[in-house]
């Protein structure tokens, strides 16, 4: 995990999104989640991208949910 990954990872869990296992940052940013409720991981990511992984107000994002 390079350093802002780990940075973010940490921010992450500052805010208290429990359930992160790993953060990989370049063009796209890559969450492994723990959860298995898809939802909830929506939910929860889009709650992370507001909060701290995007500026929303130059940029857009799209969440994809892959298992």
């Amino acid at each position: 995990m390079g350093f802002i990954s780990l940075a973010v990872h940490h921010a992450l869990d500052a805010l208290k999104f429990e359930g992160v296992e790993d953060v990989r940052m370049g063009k796209q940013i890559i969450l492994k989640l723990t959860s298995t409720d898809e939802a909830a991981a929506k939910k929860e990511v889009t709650e992370m991208c507001e909060s701290l992984l995007a500026n929303t107000v130059i940029e857009d994002y799209e969440i994809e949910l892959v298992k």
